[in-house]
């Protein structure tokens, strides 16, 4: 049920003054400590008034009787369009995003996965970033590591800086000798350098592997019906109040383990959003999401999110949400102009499947696919 609203200007100001001020100290807010505190204009009597309708439309609650008031996530979406256009960014926060983000790479997948560390540092949130996928990303390495006696995991890493894992399966163990042998002879299939020196048996296994994980890429980065993602800073919300119990936390991470939920909410994210408690769930979760998209010659690719608590500072969160938007969309256009990279993005039809091959076969699937070692 929509709340009613403040009814007068001067209420209003009473609660965003209360909300402005539980967010700086966490503690409940009293009618004198409310009036010391900007509102000397004010009886405290007339602040208590102010507050006693606030809670009865649902916008504050009194824990105690003779105890200050909190806000509820009602309180907080007021605040949040009250200074959603509000610009507050520190002159040490401007800046690192600026030495972060302003930078011209080949890398992209390792610049996008910094960036999107560095801004969940500077917010304290947890951080989602999806994003396109990029054409010509060729394999540079492919790493085994010996999972148990026959179960292998096989690292790809790209030249963009992408790192996909599979995970392979072998008969025979093998010793870790001749996993590094088979490293070897990946590098030689690449590069068509040094041979190493294998049994056949070997050579044999080395050889199926090989081209099972070229087609695995090749068919990983030709169809998708969906945007990549990543995320980081989850142990950031350990330092929260809000989420000490394991049971609100795991509510809260909830939200970014559901992938189809948070990319089917930001996919039409065309501007700066934010969700508020029962916003995103209808359980009880005193959680926020904010949102912002970024560019690539003005065109939205993708989109930044943070998760953390009800109480954060919003007004800060947003400006610096706004300022590395545009750094990232800066930076990201004028790398993939100059390296001369393409992109595309998921386009799915009625049974899940791409509908729109990519306009030419990708650099990397023909060079992957070439056999150096012949």
């Amino acid at each position: 049920m929509q709340k009613k609203k403040p009814k007068t200007e001067r209420e209003e100001a009473v609660l965003l003054g209360l909300v402005d001020l539980y967010l700086k100290t966490g503690k409940p807010v009293g009618s004198n400590t409310l009036r010391e505190s900007g509102f000397q204009e004010l009886s405290s009597a007339t602040i208590r008034n102010y507050c006693a309708n606030l809670e009865k439309n649902g916008y504050l609650l009194q824990q105690h009787s003779s105890g200050g008031r909190i806000p509820t996530s009602a309180a907080y979406k007021v605040y949040a369009k009250g200074v959603l256009d509000n610009d507050l960014v520190g002159d040490e926060d401007k800046k690192l995003l600026i030495d972060g983000l302003q930078k011209e790479t080949r890398v992209i997948a390792k610049y996008l996965q910094q960036a999107t560390d560095l801004i969940s540092e500077r917010t304290g949130c947890a951080a989602l970033l999806t994003f396109p996928r990029f054409d010509h990303d060729l394999i540079i390495d492919i790493k085994l590591v010996s999972i148990d006696t026959k179960r292998f995991l096989c690292i790809i890493i790209t030249d963009f800086g992408v790192i996909h894992t599979e995970t392979l399966y072998s008969e025979k163990k093998l010793s870790s000798f001749s996993l590094k042998r088979i490293e070897a002879y990946f590098h030689f299939r690449m590069t068509g350098h040094d041979m190493p020196k294998l049994s056949k048996e070997e050579e044999k296994l080395a050889t199926q592997f090989y081209k099972e994980m070229v087609l695995r890429h090749i068919v990983s980065t030709s169809n998708f019906s969906s945007e990549d993602l990543y995320k980081t800073g989850f142990a950031h919300l350990l330092n929260y109040p809000e989420f000490q119990d394991a049971g609100s936390l795991a509510l809260g991470l909830s939200l970014f383990e559901n992938t189809a939920y948070m990319k089917e909410l930001l996919r039409n994210c065309q501007e700066l959003k934010v969700w508020i408690g029962d916003d995103l769930s209808n359980e009880s979760m005193h959680c926020s999401l904010i949102a912002i998209p970024y560019y690539v010659n003005k065109v939205p690719v993708g989109t930044i999110a943070l998760l953390g608590p009800t109480r954060i500072p919003y007004q800060k969160i947003f400006s610096l949400l706004r300022l590395f938007s545009a750094l990232l969309s800066e930076a990201l256009t004028k790398s993939l102009y100059k390296y001369k990279i393409t992109y595309r993005e998921p386009t799915v039809s009625a049974i899940g499947m791409q509908t729109k091959a990519p306009s030419h076969r990708g650099k990397a699937e023909c060079l992957l696919l070439e056999d150096k070692g012949e």
